[in-house]
């Protein structure tokens, strides 16, 4: 089994068809001030698996500041059956709703790995700062 892809997105869900649904993917957030926390965040990961897979498993959320620190660490276990044919690889689709802790501006990661074994990080920017918003400028003909 291995990870296909994972994003940081606002929303996502499954279809009644079994289609990975996924809006609004991001990679950076602007907060104003720190500690922090991005709230509602939904972690989706695709894992891709075959015949032999079919079993238990293990997987492992760790949430790491810039700094390295360990703000969080969640982990559960995935039931995968038994493929409808054998001879495809399976999408084995995992959405985790999640409230991310910032307690500074930098590069944080999200380590994840499955049965044990470290399968990548997923990087979110995070910045400090008061957003500027534009106003409608006057039109003039």
């Amino acid at each position: 089994m291995h990870i296909s892809f994972a994003v940081f997105a606002d929303a996502a869900n499954l279809s009644q068809e079994g289609k990975l649904n996924i809006l609004g993917v991001f990679d950076a957030v602007q907060v104003s001030s720190f500690p922090s926390v991005h709230p509602r965040t939904h972690l989706v990961v695709r894992l891709k698996g075959d015949a032999e897979d079919v079993g238990k498993h293990s997987m492992t959320l760790r949430w790491l500041n810039p700094s390295g620190d360990e703000l969080w660490v969640s982990g559960g276990e995935l039931n995968v059956g038994a493929p409808a044919d054998p001879t495809f690889e399976m999408d084995l689709p995992v959405i985790a709703l999640i409230d991310l802790p910032l307690s500074e501006a930098g590069r944080y990661v999200m380590q994840l790995e499955v049965d044990g074994e470290f399968e990548g990080e997923l990087p979110l920017l995070v910045t400090a700062g008061i957003p500027v918003m534009q106003q409608a400028g006057a039109l003039y003909s």
